[in-house]
Formats: structure tokens, sequence, C-alpha cells
């Protein structure tokens, strides 16, 4: 009899993959994925530290998959397994277990390839299970093959953890280390996608840019050269990767934008401040000008390239003229997106024991505001400067109007065209119409997509 997955998945694009590499684990067992969590057999909480109050979302999340399970109960359909897995399992899984007693089970991202030895001891009612060490094998290991990212366009896995231990961040201690997986079996599951229906692959990692996986011969190979490996694989289209930090932006990785035809313009790239004082209390271990210098490079090898960043205000001892200093860095770079955040500490972390975190709660709105408005006019100038102009578009899903698709540019826009349903997985050429603060608008170029006979 089939049974019912729920996973409701926080964060980051490692935990989409994580989530859906469960999902995989659990089919052989009989378990198909439900969007109403209040019908599951098994609940999964995938969950993220990044983000303020990580931990008290993920405990009021419990609170309601309990009441969930009592009223299934009551109604005599069985029990429900309650689970939490991800960054807030591997930091928190003691005080988990404490503060609620009546999960099942709570594992961290490193173990979610027991899953199913999990499951069967749930099942058994052999007690809580609390699974947060980190496996000296790797986990990808002991995935079935099976497990791949069947979108058109998806997510692999490449890189985990990372050894940068950024002052702010709790990465290292809940993914642990940095590894990399062999190259061979990268293009073996790149293969696989393919041969699903993947045309575009988004390359993942905590520090993906710091991959130094196994090559053919046994020696470790650069992203770059992964790149390139996988470049030659029949039947991809589209090549992306994400996150990456500044310091391992290698020479060979910057041409790789310029001689890789189908390794996408546009690149996440994190900064975080633009004041050195503050990159150097966040042991991000580069200047903002070596930031600089380092986009200027990549834009000489790729001049369309598309920029995203990551921010955070705030930090403690932050001072106005330090904020400004982050304002003319965005100025100086011009950003296609990116994601800004109020500083707020992480238990376990360096800065969360820093002297000065008193910055006011209203100083940090105001400057996010600040920051914010110039990222978003910076974002819809970027999409407006597309206006007339022919992109190459992934046609990936049905929009919410009807006789309306939406898919990806090279350049991560989102783009809403007219077109009938049967198009989806083409890539079409398509006039841009209306750029918008979050996506453009525009119709397809007359016969740049063929349709089936």
């Amino acid at each position: 009899m089939s049974k019912k997955l729920y996973i409701s998945t926080y964060g980051c694009q490692m935990n989409v993959y994580d989530s859906a590499r469960m999902a995989d684990l659990m089919a052989p067992l009989g378990y198909s994925l439900t969007n109403q969590p209040a019908d599951a057999d098994m609940a999964i909480l995938n969950t993220c530290h990044i983000r303020e109050k990580a931990s008290e979302k993920t405990f009021s999340e419990l609170g309601r998959l309990r009441n969930m399970r009592r009223d299934k109960e009551a109604r005599d359909e069985g029990g429900m397994i309650i689970a939490v897995a991800g960054c807030v399992a591997q930091a928190e899984g003691a005080e988990i277990m404490k503060r609620a007693p009546y999960v099942d089970m709570v594992f961290g991202p490193q173990s979610y390839h027991q899953l199913p030895q999990m499951v069967a001891q749930a099942t058994r009612g052999v007690g809580h299970i609390l699974e947060t060490d980190f496996p000296p094998e790797p986990k990808f290991d002991h995935l079935p093959e099976e497990a791949i990212d069947k979108n058109l366009s998806a997510f692999l896995t490449v890189q985990e953890g990372c050894d940068k231990f950024c002052a702010f961040c709790v990465v290292p201690y809940t993914r642990g280390a940095e590894f990399s997986r062999p190259a061979a079996a990268i293009i073996d599951e790149a293969k696989r996608m393919i041969a699903a229906g993947t045309r575009e692959i988004t390359l993942l990692g905590q520090n993906v840019n710091a991959y130094h996986g196994d090559g053919p011969d046994g020696k470790p190979v650069s992203l770059a050269t992964l790149i390139h490996m996988l470049a030659e694989l029949e039947g991809l289209d589209r090549l992306r990767y994400t996150t990456s930090h500044p310091l391992e932006m290698t020479e060979d990785l910057c041409r790789a934008h310029r001689d890789v035809d189908i390794l996408m313009p546009y690149l996440h790239l994190p900064v975080q401040a633009g004041s050195d004082r503050i990159l150097a209390a966040m042991n991000r271990r580069h200047t903002a000008d070596e930031y600089r210098r380092i986009i200027d490079r990549l834009r000489h090898f790729r001049p369309d390239l598309a920029l995203s960043g990551d921010f955070i205000v705030g930090f403690p001892g932050e001072t106005d003229q330090e904020f400004e200093d982050t304002l003319q860095l965005v100025r100086d770079v011009g950003y296609a997106q990116a994601y800004s955040f109020k500083y707020s500490p992480r238990p376990g972390t360096p800065a969360a024991v820093l002297a000065d975190q008193m910055i006011d709660e209203t100083v940090k709105s105001e400057r996010l505001a600040r920051l914010q408005t110039l990222l978003n006019e910076q974002q819809l100038a970027y999409n407006q400067g597309f206006v007339g102009r022919e992109v190459d578009v992934l046609l990936e899903r049905e929009g919410k109007r009807e006789g309306q698709l939406v898919g990806r540019s090279p350049y991560m826009q989102s783009v809403f065209v007219p077109s009938p349903a049967h198009r989806i997985g083409r890539i079409a050429t398509v006039i841009v119409r209306e750029g918008n603060a979050n996506s453009l608008r525009g119709e397809l170029k007359p016969g740049s997509v063929a349709d089936a006979a």
C-alpha cells in the first residue's frame, strides 16, 4: 500500500537537492510525495540554520505537525513519523529531542543516506533516533543510481562543506569540512540526468569553486576542469554553478566563462560587505578592492556576465561609514540581482560572542532598506535594459495565465511568454518587450522554435 511523504524544505539549493534525494530513497519503501502534511504517513522538515530564528520556526512547525498527527490518529488513519533533517538538526539535535520529545528522528545533512534504516527503526518503535555524526564514508556512495534530479533544469551536488569559517556562518559546523565528489561520479550522474530529460545543470556546493575531486588519473581536478569535462556531454545545453567564494575564483575558472559555450553568463559571488575592517572581522580573507579586481577579471573574459551577491548589514561594530562603503561597492560593481539581510547571531559562531553586538535594530532596518532600494534599482535597470533584445530561453513550465510559459534566460531572469504547453523543454529565442523588477516578458521570435510534426 502506498504511503505518503511530506517534505518541507527551507533554505539553500543544497537543501532542495537533499530533499529530492530523500524522496528518492523513500520511494522503494512505498512512499510517494504529498503536498498535504495532514495526510502524511511521514513528515520531514529539512531545515536551514542561516536565517534568523531558524530553530524557533522549526519548533513552531513541529507543533503543527504534532497536532496533525493527533488528528490523524483520532480519525483512525494511522500515525505519522515526524523527522527533522538539515542544518538545524545538525546544530541542535539534542535540544530538539529535549524540547519536542514527540519527534521520532533527527538527522543531519551528512546522514540522510541512512534514512531507510532509520525509518525501519522508527517503525519498529526502538525509540528516538538522533544521527548527527559526520560519517567517515561519503553519503553519495550510498545513494541509489535512480536518486537524481530529473527536471529540465536540475541540481547536481559536486561539493559539500566549507573550510573558510566566516565568523557569521554555521556551515562548517553543520555541513562539515570540504568534500569533493570524484569527477567520474559526477559525470555519470550528469549522464543519467541528461538521459532523463535534463537540459540545464547547476553544480552545487557550499563552496563550489573550491571543488577538488579526483580526476580520471586519480589526481585532483579544479571546478574549471570539471566544467570542461561536462561541456563534452552530448545533450547538455546549459551549465551553471553556485555558490562561490571570491578566494577560489581562479584564473582557469574565470577563463572558463569565456571558453565554455554552455557555461551561462551568470555568477553568484557573495561579498557580504564593502568595508575592509568588517570583511576582516567576518574572516572573509579578501578586501573590497580585491573583490572588485576579481569582478573586473571576470568581465574581461565575459563582458556580459550578470552578477549576483549576498550582503549582511549591521554586523557587530559596523559604523555608518562602513555601511556607506558597502553601498559604494554595490554602485561600483552593479548587480543583476542580490540578496541582503540584517545580521543576527548564530549560536556557536565566532561573531556571536563579539563584544559589540548591539547595533540598534532600527539602525539595521534603515540600513537594510537603503541597501535594498539600491539593489532593487539596479535589478530593475538591468532587466529594463533587455527591452528590444533577443534572448534564448529554456521554456520550463506553464505560467499562471492560460497559454503562458515560463523559462530562464542565460542571465537567470524569469521570462514569461505566450506559448502552448507542448513547447516546454525547448530553447526558444524571445524578443523582450517588458523588463520588470523580477522578470522579463516577451514573445517568441517567429521560427525560433520548431514544433514537432
